[in-house]
């Protein structure tokens, strides 16, 4: 069940040639929210295609405001982060973003499939407004699940993040042209970047892959 709007989406690099001990400090790391009843649910994906490749991104989803102000055992959590996780990697981004419903097809929180594209569009200062109107005067929503949030904090702005959850990268690429953001938004665009990330089921906390 989805709390409110907010969700969290954050970025580690693994270093050069030590992904296979980032992988299982990471898992060492979620064994830790295991032992302490944390109730959030953590999705964990590879970046398959990008600039990105191999870095690792993991988020939470449907949070409210009052949610984010009590995560389990903050303190206890960066602890055992630092003793699991960063000497492995490093912490690359991390960002508080808003479920935006009118301009999507789907809950607050992608399904748990093998693939997502993720893309991520900045917009040219002050387009927002005009951005989301463009959007939602398109005559209908997207066919398959497609979920936009706006970015709240965490990167340049104005930031919008798109998630595409496909069963494989045939679904993906068989809907690229659904996938094409619309004439009306482009001059309102100042780059836009497109990201395929895989799922990875034992990278993820509270989570049931879908079939």
């Amino acid at each position: 069940m989805l709390n409110g709007p907010y969700a969290r989406i954050s970025v580690l690099r693994p270093h050069d040639g030590d992904t296979v001990d980032f992988e299982a400090g990471y898992i060492r790391h979620l064994e830790w929210h295991r032992q302490n009843n944390d109730t959030w649910t953590w999705y964990g994906w590879t970046v398959w295609a990008g600039e990105r490749q191999r870095w690792f991104v993991y988020a939470t989803f449907g949070h409210s405001a009052a949610e984010l102000d009590s995560p389990v055992s903050p303190a206890e959590d960066e602890r055992d982060n630092i003793v699991s996780v960063t000497p492995h990697g490093r912490f690359a981004g991390s960002a508080l973003a808003e479920y935006l419903p009118a301009l999507s097809n789907g809950a607050g929180a992608p399904q748990p499939t093998a693939r997502m594209e993720l893309t991520t569009v900045d917009l040219v200062a002050g387009a927002e407004r005009a951005f989301e109107a463009a959007l939602g005067a398109e005559p209908s929503k997207p066919r398959g699940e497609t979920l936009w949030y706006r970015m709240l904090a965490g990167g340049p702005a104005p930031r919008y993040i798109r998630l595409r959850p496909r069963a494989n990268l045939t679904a993906l690429l068989e809907e690229k042209s659904e996938g094409a953001l619309p004439d009306a938004v482009q001059a309102l665009i100042a780059k836009t970047t497109v990201e395929i990330l895989s799922l990875r089921p034992a990278m993820s906390y509270g989570l049931t892959p879908a079939s």
